[in-house]
This record gives C-alpha cells, sequence and structure tokens, in this order.
C-alpha cells in the first residue's frame, strides 16, 4: 500500500492556511463514477484535495479553516471503518486512521458533515469552495452560507463571499517543488522507456491495439497506476485525428505510427509523450521533411522555454517555424506573418504548442501556450508538442495551394515534458529518442 510522505502534504496545507487570511476552505474528494450496472470506473482521486491530503479515498472532504487555532485548523470528514464494506471494497483508513497516519486534527465520519459543518465555519469572514463541481455538497455549504448571510446583516459577522480555491491553488501547484520535480522526472522516465520500447518492438507488430498493450503493460510492469490518459496509437490518416483513441486499425509498411502516451505513477504525477516512427523503419522523402520540420520547430521551442520568456512565446517561435517550412515545400504561400495573423495554417497545424504538467495531465493554470503570455519561472513543467497534420478533413483556406496526394495521410507530433531551469531547460523525457537516425532502422 502507497504512503504518502507526510512532511510534504504538511508543508503544503501550512502554506495554503497562510494564504486563506481567515478564511474557511471546503476541499471535496472525488466520488466513485459510474460505468455501467454496478460497476464502477478505476477511482481518480480529485487533484487540489490529494494535494493538500494524500488521502486517496472517496467520499471525503477536507476543511482548511485558518480562522481557528493551531491545532483545529485540519478536518477530515471521511468514509468510517466498516467491516463488510472492507470485505467488498477493500481497505479504508476511518476516523482513527484519517489523525494517525494523515495528521488531521479531527476527523469524523462523511455521514456528519452536514451536522458538523455549520460550527466549523463559523467565523470565517469568506468561504473557499468550487461552485458547480460537488452537487450534492455544494447545496448544503449554500445553505449554511444563505443563512449566514442573514447573521451578517443583522449582527455584522458571517461569510460574505465565496471565491474558488483555485485562487491559490493554482499558484501553488504551477511552481513545482524539488519533491515533485522528482516525481515527475520517474513518471517521465518510465513513460520514455515505453515508447523506446514500442520504437524498439514495432517491426513485430500488426496492430494498434498492440502497440497501446505493450505501452500500457510496460507502465503497469513499472509500478505506476496506469496510463496517464487514453493513449493515443495511430497509424497512417488516424494520426490526423487530434485524439484517436480507437486504437485497433491495422499497421501498414509505409505509414508512420504516431504514439502519444505517458504513465501516471501511484500519487498522480504524470507523464506526456508525443513520438512519431516509420513502421517499416524508412521514412518516405514526403515524411522525412515533414519530420524534419516539426523536430526543427520542437527542438527551438525548447530552447525559448526560459525564464526571461513566456508560454505565449513558446507557441510562437514553434509556429513560426512551422509555416516557414510549409511554405518551403509549397503547402502554404504569402507572408508568415500574414498567414499567422489570418490562420491560414488552421488546416495544417490545429493546437497550441503546449500546456503545463502535473498532477493534471492538462495542469493547472492559464495553459494554451499562445492564448495567454504567462511569465515562465523555474519549476513549471510543460509539454512543447508542435506538429502538422495532412488530410482532406479541413478545407483549405481560400488562396493557400491545393494539397498534392502525395502528403495527405502524414501526420506528424513530437512531444517533450520541458522544466523550467533559467537558460538551460532540462527535456524530462529525454531518454525517448527522437532524431531521423534513431527512429530508421
Amino acid at each position: 500500500m502507497f504512503t504518502p510522505n507526510k512532511k510534504v502534504f504538511e508543508k503544503r496545507r501550512e502554506i495554503f492556511l497562510d494564504k486563506l487570511c481567515g478564511k474557511a476552505a471546503i476541499i471535496p474528494g472525488a466520488k466513485l463514477v459510474q460505468h455501467h450496472a454496478d460497476c464502477e470506473y478505476p477511482f481518480r482521486q480529485d487533484s487540489n484535495f490529494w494535494y493538500l491530503t494524500g488521502f486517496d479515498e472517496p467520499d471525503a472532504v477536507a476543511l482548511f479553516l485558518s480562522h481557528k487555532p493551531k491545532g483545529e485548523r485540519f478536518i477530515l470528514f471521511v468514509a468510517p471503518k466498516d467491516v463488510l464494506s472492507e470485505v467488498w471494497h477493500g481497505f479504508r483508513w476511518g476516523l482513527d486512521g484519517a489523525e494517525k497516519e494523515f495528521n488531521a486534527d479531527k476527523a469524523h465520519s462523511i455521514n456528519e458533515l452536514k451536522d458538523l459543518l455549520p460550527d466549523y465555519i463559523n467565523g470565517a469572514d469568506e468561504l473557499v469552495f468550487s461552485i458547480g463541481k460537488h452537487p450534492f455538497i455544494e447545496k448544503i455549504i449554500l445553505e449554511i452560507f444563505s443563512k449566514q448571510l442573514e447573521n451578517r446583516s443583522r449582527l455584522g459577522i458571517g461569510a460574505n463571499s465565496i471565491k474558488s480555491p483555485e485562487i491559490y491553488l493554482n499558484e501553488m501547484r504551477l511552481i513545482k517543488s524539488e519533491f515533485e520535480i522528482n516525481r515527475m522526472r520517474e513518471a517521465t522516465q518510465i513513460s520514455a522507456e515505453a515508447h523506446e520500447l514500442v520504437r524498439e518492438c514495432i517491426s513485430s507488430k500488426k496492430n494498434e491495439r498492440q502497440i497501446q498493450g505493450l505501452l500500457e503493460g510496460y507502465f503497469l510492469e513499472k509500478g505506476a497506476r496506469g496510463p496517464a490518459y487514453n493513449s493515443i496509437v495511430a497509424s497512417g490518416d488516424n494520426a490526423c485525428i487530434l485524439h484517436y483513441t480507437l486504437n485497433n486499425a491495422p499497421l501498414n509498411n509505409g505509414d508512420l505510427l504516431l504514439v502519444d502516451a505517458g504513465c501516471s505513477l501511484i500519487d498522480y504525477y504524470n507523464g506526456d509523450i508525443t513520438r512519431t516512427i516509420p513502421i517499416s523503419g524508412k521514412f518516405s522523402s514526403e515524411q522525412k521533411v515533414i519530420y524534419e520540420i516539426v523536430l526543427n520547430a520542437q527542438k527551438t521551442a525548447i530552447k525559448s522555454a526560459v525564464t526571461d520568456s513566456n508560454s505565449s512565446n513558446v507557441h510562437n517561435v514553434a509556429l513560426t517555424i512551422l509555416v516557414d517550412g510549409l511554405k518551403e515545400i509549397g503547402l502554404l504561400s504569402g507572408s508568415t506573418e500574414e498567414i499567422i495573423d489570418n490562420q491560414l495554417y488552421k488546416h495544417l497545424y490545429m493546437h497550441k504548442t503546449g500546456h503545463w504538467l502535473g498532477l493534471d495531465v492538462h495542469d493547472v493554470g492559464a495553459y494554451r501556450m499562445g492564448d495567454y503570455e504567462v511569465p515562465l519561472k523555474n519549476g513549471m513543467i510543460l509539454t512543447v508538442e508542435p506538429g502538422i497534420y495532412i488530410s482532406d478533413r479541413i478545407p483549405v483556406p481560400d488562396g493557400q495551394p491545393d494539397i498534392d496526394e502525395k502528403w495527405k495521410g502524414i501526420g506528424i507530433r513530437i512531444e517533450d515534458d520541458v522544466l523550467i531551469n533559467d537558460e538551460n531547460p532540462e527535456i524530462l523525457s529525454i531518454a525517448a529518442l527522437k532524431e531521423i537516425s534513431d527512429l530508421e532502422f
């Protein structure tokens, strides 16, 4: 059984409580989600709840009470011990475990939340809770909040607003601690090794599904929880479908195979890597020239991911190289500035160049590179993933060249996980090879 590092979570709670400044935060954990009939999906804890507690059971709620004295600030409501339920569904920590193993100042049964919550949050000047995400608990909180508003109008005391916890937690989670960076190194290393296994075994595989099994089996073998997201194993024209997950087509010689996959560790830290390799061991001349454009864009964008830059610049660096390269081979025409300003490249490159990475694959913060200018700081981890996808799915914009048949069905994306580190960004996923000389055999 995985036991989290208590000191890591204690430190996070201290920082979070300091930021609350007299507020009371209610952070619910995740619930089990029905898959079909009476079967549920594998449990996945809410990332904010996990980040502050390390408690990995469903139906739990954490209170962070900055208006209370020390020793009364961290309260957990959890499922109590129940022998019969544990026979069917597995071990529970219960109330004693929540206090002794997870350092809650006090633990209660989740069934007592409605009765005990009013007294716990009484005296806070504001409540901190994510509206719209937890309907059952939200109903309880809004009833309590309504009564506190009445008290405030009559007595001048009580909470006067509800704020989102993301205001505080996004800032905390965006900058990774050394502990988190090491966990991310492990997640990306396992993910990179799985991609290398695919590269080494590609000639013996006949179907996308076999590649998926190889990847995800390796994740489990190395002790990960499983895939961080639905693995994308896309051969040939399937690679031009950005979130293709059917993964059931045959592998044909002459086609490329795009694999976008990463593992999630037991404590939810994720890898996210994409590699595109020739199934037969050799790129065609058309495939090679597109691959070289994407690889050049990716390498240059990674070099730009430094502390005096911003997230928007990473995207723009990659985009400019992609557009210039596509112009050189006749798939775009006109000035680079005009093509970018009018988005005349969108039929060939329709997404941004990366996102933040951490406990969530699309981690907290304004992550769409190119939409927001977020200054890059040491400890941030982002993906850098330019691509080119050539098909008939999106019409060619007016004034742009028609696409010759020889290019169609080529879909290439190259993605690495990058730690911002002054002038030398660290490629965490470097063990997954990507040079043409490494991919051909």
